[in-house]
């Protein structure tokens, strides 16, 4: 690359305000790194400088008429928006660090000590904008060769590189599965030593890379990759536990870790939703201790969805991800993952829909995506019979819920009117009433209509010898 990837204007002034303060100054990190692979035009920049990086920050921003500067002194960064582009300077640094600790001791250092504190090969580049060698790329350590290789290096011993910071070991992963890229068998080896380590790592900075990971077009690589490393026990025990296959007097199952990338991979393909892919990757990890072997029937997993999503609860607390309806969403998912199944097979009766429909409300469309996602048989003429079933209850969900409109369930009459017309106060013989004709309406006795409904009610209450204080 030329120094055509820094023909934006941006470059040139802020190499002529590092002219002026007579300090050397890089474009450094994941700019660079994209500019190489070609990934798009990124407006996310850093700047590494050799010397005080804050009046520089002020400078540049004084010159691009940018606004206000926000200065971390701390940590001795400055950054600011200019139009569409993040800006942020940081000084060239050195780095030491403690065993309980991935927060450094810091000093001032030179550029190449502030390339050897990078993860990764691929990181560690930086552009020159100062004008005497404006758009030299500076390489100590081959990432270009790395870039083309898709390795995943580290610049120093990975096993210091992973000690220092267990973080690494987690964005590694990432990378490779952003990039689809290789771990070099060293990196790999690194981490696999230096697993232990993450339990220095706060829960939020990891569920921040598992959420990046997810994120990715093929999930899979990522978890392939962290399963390799011996890093899932220490993250997600209840997903490393899917892994392996059992065989009683002959019979198998299958190896669910496997499955449930496939799975996660096929969800990917039709979804963005961050949420929807937690869903599929957690589907079915209440099957390890729900395993029992039946003679004469072979493998079983009852109960598997509704210790999943417990499960699940608990996880989402553990990792401190979101406890709020996110949660709930994730929740429902898992529990209800087996039924669209069990109703495909049932032929899919209108009651059984009715209480699909019922049950799942809002998530319907995502459950019968992730029901589908959850195909992976290698056989063209089941995945076809399977696929044919699900269309089938697809169309029974648009049919009765045109009909009897129960993805957002609300009753049609509610306690306070039955309450009125019998004179009761709130207490068993009302909810007894309202389950009936909740009941009544999933079971297709009644339409979902108010006049049906309130018939219903009257001839209920009759028959408990409640006798009404409003005429029917």
């Amino acid at each position: 690359m030329s120094p055509a990837a820094l023909s934006h204007p941006v470059f040139k002034t802020i190499g002529a305000a590092a002219d002026a303060a007579g300090v050397p100054c890089y474009v450094v990190g994941g700019w660079v790194r994209d500019r190489l692979l070609d990934h798009g035009n990124s407006k996310d920049v850093d700047f590494v400088v050799v010397g005080d990086a804050l009046p520089l920050a002020q400078e540049s921003a004084r010159r691009l008429k940018a606004g206000k500067v926000t200065v971390f002194k701390n940590f001795g960064t400055a950054q600011f928006r200019w139009k569409e582009w993040d800006i942020e300077f940081v000084s060239a640094r050195s780095e030491s660090y403690s065993a309980h600790s991935r927060n450094p001791s810091v000093r001032p250092g030179s550029l190449q000590e502030d390339q050897l504190r990078r993860d990764f090969t691929i990181n560690a580049m930086a552009y020159a904008v100062n004008t005497e060698n404006f758009g030299e790329l500076l390489d100590p350590f081959d990432g270009q060769g790395d870039l083309q290789s898709k390795i995943l290096k580290t610049p120093v011993d990975p096993i210091k590189t992973f000690e220092d910071d267990p973080l690494r070991m987690l964005r590694a992963v990432r990378f490779a599965s952003q990039l689809n890229f290789e771990l070099h068998p060293d990196t790999l080896a690194g981490i696999q030593q230096c697993a232990p380590r993450l339990e220095i790592l706060s829960a939020d900075r990891i569920a921040t890379e598992l959420n990046k990971i997810m994120e990715t077009p093929k999930p899979s690589i990522g978890f392939a990759w962290m399963h390799r490393a011996g890093l899932l026990p220490y993250l997600l025990p209840e997903v490393a536990a899917l892994a392996g296959v059992d065989e009683v007097e002959g019979h198998l199952h299958k190896d669910n870790f496997w499955h449930t990338l496939e799975v996660l991979d096929n969800l990917a393909s039709v979804s963005p939703n961050l949420w929807h892919r937690w869903a599929a990757l957690l589907h079915d990890i209440g099957k390890p201790p729900t395993k029992r072997f039946v003679k004469g029937t072979g493998w079983t997993f009852h109960g598997h969805e509704y210790l999943g999503g417990k499960m699940a609860k608990k996880i989402f607390k553990r990792l401190s991800l979101p406890l709020d309806d996110r949660l709930h969403y994730v929740v429902k998912l898992v529990q209800m993952s087996s039924r669209p199944i069990a109703v495909a097979s049932d032929l899919a009766t209108d009651s059984a829909v009715r209480r699909l429909l019922f049950d799942a409300g809002e998530a319907i469309d995502d459950l019968m995506q992730l029901c589908e996602a959850d195909i992976t048989t290698k056989n063209p003429k089941k995945k076809t019979k399977y696929l044919a079933n699900f269309q089938k209850v697809r169309e029974k969900l648009i049919e009765v819920e045109a009909r009897d409109h129960l993805r957002n369930w609300q009753p049609p009459v509610d306690g306070n009117q039955l309450m009125e017309w019998f004179g009761l106060p709130p207490g068993r013989e009302i909810g007894e009433l309202k389950l009936a004709i909740r009941e009544a309406v999933l079971d297709g006795k009644i339409p979902n209509t108010f006049e049906d409904a309130r018939r219903l009610a009257y001839e209920l209450a009759r028959s408990m010898g409640i006798e009404p204080q409003i005429a029917l």
